[in-house]
């Protein structure tokens, strides 16, 4: 766990920014980090490019495995932190419309809870497949936006520009060239499954009834909810190919030809 001071040292926290190590951000963390994990082999040995690195967690993850890892963002506070903490990753700052790597130079890259963001969700993909090797992969994790923002095309999340339903993360890779080798769904394990009971069905809402309208790290949580959030772990979700609609994250594999 981090202390306050180790975590205003980290990064500012915004709300939007998942960092590992703060009870009160464990659900978003270990979601994020349970893609993580299901990914991983396909970054065994290879040259991977994490464009949109945040905190750096995920970088740092995949380069127990990888031969090599280089991690991207935009944001300078970012990158300095993720050098001084993940030694074991190489970072720099760029901006992801522009990949700063010459053509077919990596086996693969990955994008978790990042397209969402960008304004030019198709150059974006022509960068990755024109920085992939013939046969390399490109893994996207994204909000599911029929169960993320499933009454609206605007997205809720001031962060994002466009959210995706499967369908729509489907032909946004086809389009840009790639082979959709498998597009999967995130979501809640038996764990969660049973834990939400106690909060009227919805582990999410219960934690936005106590953030909503309080500055990021401001709201005063209750001790139960805190508890029972801090003890999530990657575990307690699950990534399968069935009831893709209903998902919470997509979790997609495409090939370069």
């Amino acid at each position: 766990m981090t202390n306050a001071a180790t975590r205003a040292e980290a990064l500012h926290l915004t709300g939007e920014r998942t960092i590992p190590g703060i009870p009160e951000e464990n659900y978003w963390f270990r979601r994020h980090e349970a893609a993580y994990v299901a990914l991983l082999p396909h970054c065994a040995g290879a040259t991977v490019l994490e464009a949109g690195c945040g905190e750096g967690y995920g970088a740092g993850l995949i380069a127990k495995t990888a031969r090599r890892v280089l991690a991207l963002d935009y944001d300078v506070p970012t990158t300095e932190h993720v050098a001084r903490r993940y030694p074991d990753v190489a970072v720099a700052r760029a901006n992801l419309a522009y990949l700063p790597l010459s053509g077919e130079s990596v086996d693969v890259v990955a994008n978790f809870q990042v397209i969402e963001h960008l304004w030019d969700q198709d150059g974006f993909l022509a960068e990755c497949f024109r920085v992939l090797r013939p046969g390399g992969k490109l893994l996207v994790t994204t909000p599911n936006r029929l169960t993320f923002t499933p009454d609206s095309d605007t997205p809720l999340n001031p962060y994002h520009t466009r959210e995706l339903a499967p369908s729509e993360l489907d032909g946004l890779l086809r389009a840009a060239g790639f082979a959709v080798q498998s597009l999967h769904g995130l979501h809640h394990g038996a764990r969660l499954r049973e834990l939400e009971r106690a909060y009227s069905g919805s582990i999410i809402n219960a934690q936005l009834e106590v953030v909503m309208g309080s500055l990021p790290g401001q709201a005063v949580w209750p001790a139960g909810l805190l508890a029972d959030v801090a003890a999530i772990g990657a575990e307690d979700f699950s990534v399968r190919g069935n009831d893709l609609d209903a998902s919470l994250d997509l979790v997609a594999v495409a090939v370069r030809p």
